[in-house]
Order: C-alpha cells, then sequence, then structure tokens
C-alpha cells in the first residue's frame, strides 16, 4: 500500500500533503527532529527522532518502499528513496528522477564548495503560489503512479 513520507522540518507544503493524502486515503509520516504541530487526521503519523542532521532522512530512509512517495528538498536523501524505487519530489512540484540524481547530487557538491569558501551567500528563491499550485499538482501525479505500481 502507498504511503507518504514528508521531511517535515522545513518544508512549506505540510498540509497540501495531508489535503491530497486525506483524498487518497493513504497514511502520511510527517517526518521532524521537533517543532511542528501534530495533526487531528489520523492517518498523519507525527514521527519525532533524535536531534541531529541526517536522523529525519534515515529515518525516511530506512521505512520507505518502492511503493511510497517522499516529498524532499533533500537530494542525498531523493537518492536514498530513488533506490528503494519509492517517487521522490521537491515542495516545489519538481520530482526527482534517476536520470538527473547524479547530476543535482553534483552540484549540491559543487554548491556547498563555493558556500564553504564565501563565493556563493545567497540561497534558493522564495517560495511562491506558483510552487505551491505546481506541487499539487505533481503530488496527485505522483500519487497515482505509487498507486498503480503497489
Amino acid at each position: 500500500m502507498t504511503e507518504i513520507f514528508v521531511d517535515a522540518d522545513a518544508s512549506p507544503v505540510k498540509d497540501e500533503v495531508v489535503r491530497v493524502a486525506s483524498r487518497h486515503g493513504l497514511k502520511t509520516f510527517m517526518v521532524s527532529d521537533g517543532g511542528i504541530r501534530p495533526y487531528g487526521d489520523p492517518l498523519v503519523e507525527l514521527v519525532i527522532v533524535e536531534q541531529g542532521a541526517d536522523a529525519a532522512d534515515d529515518w525516511i530512509a530506512e521505512h520507505v518502499t518502492g511503493a511510497d512517495v517522499c516529498v524532499t528538498n533533500d537530494i542525498p536523501l531523493a537518492a536514498r528513496c530513488l533506490e528503494k524505487g519509492a517517487l521522490a519530489l521537491k515542495p516545489n512540484g519538481d520530482m526527482f528522477t534517476e536520470r538527473m540524481i547524479g547530476m543535482a547530487l553534483a552540484n549540491r557538491e559543487l554548491m556547498q564548495g563555493l558556500r564553504d569558501a564565501g563565493e556563493v551567500t545567497g540561497g534558493p528563491r522564495p517560495f511562491s503560489k506558483a510552487d505551491r499550485s505546481n506541487f499539487l499538482n505533481a503530488l496527485e501525479t505522483a500519487v497515482r503512479a505509487a498507486k498503480r505500481g503497489a
């Protein structure tokens, strides 16, 4: 059965995930090291992990299966989910794919090196209404695909 896993610490689309998951009757795991509010929906389980850089990622990677969908901005977590056959998408609606994940990991390393050297000081652009809309469409598509493949 398809489930949804959310790397919830900094996710701007938690409510949107719950809306789509409820429509499909899917169990959803909001994984965080704390600081997010519980949901009243019995299909939403709040998973609080120990504090740590990759604790939420590790929990998700350990529990996700090929029938599932993961919502994350974390490229290494997305790679781990793809390795298990799960679908992974960003909060802006962009899907991670096997074809692009290697380049995304390499680009992440390059940008980290530039940030460490003080060459890049800006962050990502602000999250927009269009990003939220794209995410809703992409999540709906991903959930349907995951359910077909489950």
